[in-house]
């Protein structure tokens, strides 16, 4: 069991829950990930790790409402229990100085990018960051993204927060600048990341993604994150989660994230359902 100090909810459907994981918090590295589940008889999710106080002892993890599991974590109050946690999981980011870091986070995307722009500004990077959401109401962490980086750039689709348009209109204008960037990486959904990779690819600039959300089990036994890059094909909870953007089959990517999409509405909606009745799954 972990204890829940706190889970909060920090914008529509986007929980923060802090968790009591000392070792956890001791060992993991940016870019890691932990599995949980919240019931005895409940699936196992992988949730990024979007900070850590190895002091205290705690994990945050900051997730999005979805489908069943993740309603059910936003329904543990504080003080409560996961019912466990294991982890850290996955390779952790390739940190070093590259000069100027560029860090993009679309949405959810913004707690896993979180800590890489931490760790990129520690090893001494100039780091910008572009942080993007469909409108104002969905932006997360930047408070915490402006305390890692030198420049924070913010876009909303709809115009309602800073820029109006996608983080690849930022991005951009960045590289139109003229200044010499080391690395992207670029973590949101599928869609955006395929998008500043075709895009910065044309610049020759190395480019990182994480493909966290196409995980399933978190062990590499299911086969449900296979993913191809290039001639190869890798498994994304143990090869990764991190890749080189230029290389990831997108499209493919997507097609395998859709394969279940019904069943997972389904699942949320009949827990809902139960919800309703006062008959909570356990």
């Amino acid at each position: 069991m972990a204890h829940v100090f706190k889970n909060v909810c920090i914008a529509p459907q986007i929980f923060r829950m802090d968790v009591s994981a000392p070792e956890i918090a001791k060992k993991r590295r940016a870019g890691q990930f932990v599995l949980v589940r919240a019931s005895k008889t409940g699936e196992r999710i992988p949730l990024t790790i979007a900070d850590a106080d190895a002091e205290r002892g705690v994990v945050t993890l900051i997730y999005q409402v979805v489908g069943k599991t993740t309603a059910m974590l936003s329904m543990i109050k504080e003080g409560g229990e996961l019912t466990d946690m294991a982890g850290p999981l996955g390779q952790p980011t390739h940190v070093e100085n590259f000069g100027t870091a560029v860090c993009i986070g679309g949405g959810i995307g913004i707690a896993p990018v979180f800590p890489i722009a931490q760790a990129l500004k520690k090893a001494g990077n100039r780091v910008t960051s572009i942080l993007g959401a469909r409108n104002r109401e969905l932006m997360i962490l930047e408070s915490e993204m402006r305390g890692v980086s030198d420049e924070v750039i913010i876009t909303t689709d709809d115009g309602s927060y800073g820029s109006k348009g996608f983080v690849t209109d930022a991005l951009k204008r960045v590289i139109d600048l003229g200044s010499k960037i080391g690395i992207v990486v670029a973590i949101g959904p599928a869609i955006m990341m395929k998008m500043v990779s075709k895009l910065t690819e044309s610049y020759g600039i190395k480019t990182v993604v994480s493909l966290n959300t196409i995980m399933v089990d978190g062990t590499g036994m299911c086969g449900g994150c296979r993913v191809s890059l290039g001639n190869d094909v890798k498994f994304v909870c143990v090869d990764g989660p991190e890749f080189d953007g230029h290389l990831v089959n997108f499209d493919e990517m997507m097609k395998r994230q859709s394969m279940y999409k019904n069943e997972e509405q389904q699942a949320y909606e009949n827990f809902l359902h139960q919800c309703k009745l006062g008959n909570v799954l356990k």
